[in-house]
């Protein structure tokens, strides 16, 4: 366990399981969905975990790219989908670490999960006010490869929750989970309470505001995407800044473009690097 404080913040994290954030408190008050990192027995039950190096899902978990076809892992459960990347289901190392911040890492070698070997670091910044995180992803393959950053935040749904943001699409959902039509959409302004959404909204300008009776959390990103997901019945709500279109490379090789999905593609050797502020103050 890695534990980071400042002023009335802290966090825990488990590195080995995914690189994930077990808890995040402002005093005894949870922020996100908190757990003691020693109870945590995987990065789906944690409060954050990163998604690399593809964020949602892959349809019927086959990757085609450059004309070959890569079957991947099914890497949840009975979901006939890849979802979430691989770095979730991998343990990081501590590269480096102090009283508010720690860096980790994870290296991946080419496998069935994932056919294109890359390079991750993920810091972590603990201030007064906020929890910095910044993501950075190299492809260390022998050829151009598909690249997503981003991160899977639970946040508890308090009375009177209420979450907030501008944007200027949404993907709407199939029965299989996979988008279908892009619509315009202005964004979302709701009570969490009765909130039924598991889409991904784009031209999102980077701001999300979620209020309840305790507490006003704002959650800022450069990413340009972002992914809303709850059901009534839940008692939180995901709301995971994200690189590319859900699906991304499935639309890419049916011929949407690259820059309308947000999806990269990395030559050997390069870089990106994606930044997420969670920023925390009583209401």
């Amino acid at each position: 366990m890695i534990e980071l404080k400042a002023g009335r913040l802290r966090c825990e994290l488990a590195p080995e399981l995914g690189g994930s954030i077990a808890g995040l408190w402002l005093d005894t008050l949870p922020v996100l969905r908190s757990t003691p990192a020693a109870q945590l027995t995987g990065a789906r039950q944690s409060a954050c975990y990163p998604l690399v190096p593809f964020s949602n899902r892959i349809g019927q978990a086959t990757l085609v790219w450059q004309g070959t076809q890569h079957p991947l892992i099914r890497n949840n459960g009975d979901e006939p989908h890849a979802i979430h990347g691989v770095g979730w289901q991998r343990p990081w190392t501590v590269l480096d670490s102090d009283e508010a911040s720690v860096m980790l890492a994870y290296e991946h070698a080419a496998d069935a999960s994932w056919p294109f070997a890359f390079d991750c670091s993920h810091t972590l910044r603990l201030r007064p006010d906020a929890l910095e995180l910044t993501l950075a992803l190299t492809n260390q393959a022998q050829q151009p490869a598909p690249a997503g950053l981003g991160w899977h935040p639970w946040f508890p749904k308090r009375p009177a929750s209420r979450i907030a943001f501008r944007a200027g699409g949404r993907w709407e959902m199939g029965a299989d989970r996979l988008p279908t039509v892009r619509r315009i959409s202005g964004g979302l302004e709701a009570d969490c309470a009765v909130l039924d959404v598991d889409h991904c909204y784009d031209a999102w300008n980077g701001q999300a505001q979620l209020r309840d009776e305790e507490l006003s959390i704002k959650l800022s990103s450069s990413l340009a995407r972002l992914v809303v997901f709850t059901q009534p019945a839940r008692d939180s709500i995901a709301i995971e800044p994200v690189s590319h279109v859900n699906n991304a490379v499935h639309l890419y090789a049916t011929g949407a473009t690259a820059g309308e999905l947000g999806l990269q593609v990395l030559q050997p050797g390069e870089s990106t690097m994606a930044q997420m502020t969670i920023g925390v103050e009583r209401a």
